[in-house]
């Protein structure tokens, strides 16, 4: 623990000389100067002028536990001074690997009951990538190569979780997407569901799967990839419609379906995972962030029996990371799951702490710049518009009111999170009311004078 930090303009200026920030203009942010986190308790951080900010996006997603857990940092030592680090090659494991892996089976839905250990949620899907072509090479069918995923959804920035994602931006560098991927519209009837009823365009923007499985041709597509609730993308809910008709297409056509949980799981959707709040059987899981709350890095992709029989029993299977199951990620993650399940953590999220945030956050529709306030758990957003009424989009450049709103709650030392024009939120599990209550304030003296701004330079126009 570094206690005497440099003043703030120093440590600003080395980290513009040296740090490259992940998804960051670094010019502007050197001119800027980033915001330096000192320490952090609970849903508080505090940067290095001792201002308390409240964190309305648990870190990136993941802090679900909340900062501050001794616990966690205890099990992580006890591992580190017994084995610090052994790798899982070589026909070799370890006790921490082992127990977390019985564990994951245990708590996942179904029969998710084989796990291969990651470092993170991007590589967990590289994982399900290379796991889903091999499984089908095995059966005997290795034309069944193509994966289909959705614009928007977010799957990790790497070149396999990039190109799994529709994010155009990524896109946009390196190459992406790599062969073999392809993408259909995602279920977004605030922006994008014209004048259909939430329920006609669930179902419409379900079957585009369809289609796209009968363009490519049915024994050709290997999986489909999909978030319960698409997270980076802006908290896009899917209509009631949606997952009942995907599973029914991906039955049909006999496709897997992989079910990216790194941000739903752990108690995010005030469930275990979000495929038990949603009804979804995915025959692979991904997930990451929540599993150490974000405390040290692990990732995992969560295996049905049906494919695990099939890697077994095939050719060695050519894959793997050197920190794949490492023994303090595994103990930590241990240590972490014990909280929320002994303490009743995610039970009391999904009774008493949803309920709650979703009243106070769908109250905040009411304030002239937003038209939707959506939340599933934990997990919830808002969208700004300048005409409720015809959920219009605003004349200029998308994302310039929304990152406006951003600033405006940095100011307010409330850490919320722009996607666009949407606003977003993820706190920790942790959250109390009392907390809860603060949160809404500052949001809402966020909007108003996001409002005042925009109206005073005239963007609070449609397009």
């Amino acid at each position: 623990m570094i206690d005497n930090h440099l003043p703030t303009a120093e440590l600003q200026a080395l980290d513009a000389a040296h740090h490259m920030h992940p998804f960051t203009h670094g010019a502007a942010l050197a001119e800027k100067g980033a915001r330096i986190i000192t320490s952090a308790s609970g849903v508080w951080l505090q940067d290095s002028d001792g201002a308390r900010i409240l964190d309305a996006m648990a870190g990136l997603w993941c802090v679900n536990l909340g900062y501050g857990r001794e616990e966690l940092v205890e099990a992580a030592a006890r591992q580190m001074r017994q084995l610090p680090f052994y790798n899982t090659f070589f026909q070799t494991s370890h006790v921490p690997a082992i127990l977390l892996a019985k564990k994951l089976a245990e708590l996942a839905p179904g029969d998710l009951n084989h796990v291969f250990f990651n470092g993170s949620g991007s590589d967990s899907n590289d994982t399900n990538l290379r796991l889903v072509r091999h499984y089908w090479e095995l059966r005997g069918k290795p034309e069944k190569f193509n994966v289909i995923s959705r614009w928007n959804g977010y799957h990790g920035s790497t070149m396999g979780g990039g190109s799994l994602g529709g994010m155009k931006g990524i896109h946009a560098q390196g190459g992406l997407p790599i062969p073999g991927i392809h993408h259909i519209d995602q279920p977004d009837w605030w922006s994008e569901g014209g004048d259909m009823s939430p329920e006609e365009f669930g179902l419409s923007r379900a079957r585009q799967l369809e289609e796209k499985i009968l363009e490519l041709g049915p024994d050709t597509v290997a999986a489909f990839i999909a978030e319960p609730v698409q997270g980076a993308g802006g908290v896009i809910v899917a209509p009631e419609t949606y997952w009942p008709e995907i599973q029914r297409i991906v039955k049909e056509y006999g496709i897997l379906l992989i079910l990216d949980e790194v941000i739903t799981g752990f108690g995010r959707t005030g469930r275990w995972f979000g495929a038990e709040t949603l009804g979804i059987t995915p025959d692979i899981m991904t997930v990451a962030k929540g599993i150490t709350s974000g405390y040290i890095p692990l990732g995992a992709s969560l295996v049905s029996d049906r494919i695990a029989q099939v890697i077994d029993e095939g050719d060695e299977f050519a894959h793997g990371y050197t920190y794949s199951g490492h023994p303090v990620a595994c103990a930590v993650a241990l240590e972490n799951i014990r909280l929320l399940e002994e303490e009743g953590i995610i039970a009391r999220a999904g009774s008493e702490i949803a309920p709650y945030l979703k009243e106070k956050w769908e109250s905040l529709a009411d304030h002239p710049l937003v038209g939707e306030a959506k939340i599933v758990g934990l997990m919830g957003s808002i969208a700004l518009t300048p005409d409720k009424a015809s959920r219009a989009k605003f004349k200029g450049d998308a994302g310039t009111v929304g990152y406006i709103c951003r600033e405006r709650c940095f100011a307010n030392n409330l850490v919320m999170r722009h996607v666009g024009d949407r606003m977003v939120i993820s706190p920790p599990l942790v959250i109390t009311k009392e907390e809860i209550d603060e949160l809404i304030a500052r949001a809402r003296l966020s909007l108003d004078e996001t409002l005042e701004r925009i109206e005073a330079e005239g963007l609070n126009v449609p397009a």
